[in-house]
């Protein structure tokens, strides 16, 4: 499978972008772990423009986390090329347009999943992105907008025909939010039609090597994406890319081996941002991670976890954990 020359092999696993879960420290473990692409958070196109210093802090890359895409959003063509021609001096290895965020502050103003109520208009955005950079241009997005307009069949080739290089459908509407099951079978539809060319990305409950198989081999996509199922489990990827392998489980990948993988995760971002909003900046992937599951009365434990506010603090907590499995 490639997106423009970006060779990616045989059924690729890629780290779905995601606000406040996709920083640099996170997605260089994912890479670790196997993930052949990852995003970064998404960008607002109008802050950018307008340089406000967090969100141009979001552009920050690495070699070894490539290929890497950067992933804005936005409601205005102009000012998402703008912010497309911004993104390209950072270097990315290609450019996702966010037309698939349900949240309110985002699709509510007529941004991400919002863009599913006017077509014409992301149609504009799409085209005037693809002509404002050099490096492949991508799409995320959703179904539709409810159960009444699942439009994705007919805006996939809509798309493709305003020159983008790979399309990324997660299988819900943007009414569905997160709720519900994710419907692969208009993916796979989207997949079979004869007259789409680019790849196809399916997202959407992939939570084990078996969804993934299953993805792969009943809807024809040429990759998955995976989102929320990486909280606290960057090793996934791992997990996912041995047994579509045909590897049996990797031994080494026990408890302790997670552990540290965590504890590693939670020094990279105190060491990137500071101490106090590190910390707040792990909570999300200890407050998700399957590992501590078999701990008795761990509920306490997990609050404890959740309020520690020092380093020191909270790895006392990891370890007093590990003692208890081991």
């Amino acid at each position: 499978m490639n997106i423009g020359n970006i060779r990616f092999g045989e059924r690729p696993l890629f780290l779905a972008p995601m606000e406040d879960v996709t920083d640099i420290g996170f997605r260089r473990l994912c890479k670790r772990y196997g993930a052949a692409m990852v995003y970064t958070e998404f960008v607002s196109a109008e802050a950018l423009v307008r340089s406000v210093k967090s969100t141009v802090n979001k552009l920050a890359i690495s070699d070894d986390e490539r290929p890497v895409g950067i992933q804005i959003y936005g409601r205005d063509a102009d000012s998402m090329a703008e912010a497309a021609r911004i993104v390209e001096q950072a270097g990315p290895d290609l450019i996702d347009l966010n037309f698939g965020c349900p949240v309110k502050k985002v699709a509510g103003k007529g941004a991400g999943a919002g863009m599913l109520r006017d077509v014409p208009l992301m149609l504009k955005i799409t085209r005037a992105v693809v002509d404002a950079v050099k490096v492949p241009v991508t799409v995320k997005t959703r179904l539709g907008w409810d159960s009444q307009s699942l439009i994705i069949e007919d805006l996939a080739e809509q798309l493709q025909d305003c020159g983008i290089q790979a399309l990324t459908i997660h299988g819900r509407t943007r009414a569905q939010m997160y709720t519900g099951e994710a419907d692969w079978t208009l993916i796979g539809r989207v997949k079979q039609n004869p007259r789409i060319r680019i790849p196809i990305i399916g997202n959407g409950d992939i939570t084990s090597p078996e969804e993934a198989r299953l993805a792969f081999e009943r809807y024809g996509v040429d990759a998955v994406m995976i989102g929320r199922a990486t909280f606290g489990r960057p090793w996934i990827f791992k997990e996912i890319r041995d047994r579509l392998d045909g590897r049996p489980d990797d031994p080494s990948l026990d408890f302790n081996r997670k552990l540290d993988i965590l504890e590693e995760q939670l020094r990279i971002n105190v060491e990137r941002i500071d101490e106090y909003r590190g910390i707040l900046h792990t909570r999300r992937h200890l407050a998700a991670t399957p590992i501590f599951k078999g701990i008795p009365n761990f509920r306490q434990t997990r609050i404890a976890m959740l309020r520690a506010e020092t380093v020191s603090e909270l790895t006392g907590i990891l370890e007093e954990c590990r003692k208890v499995l081991n």
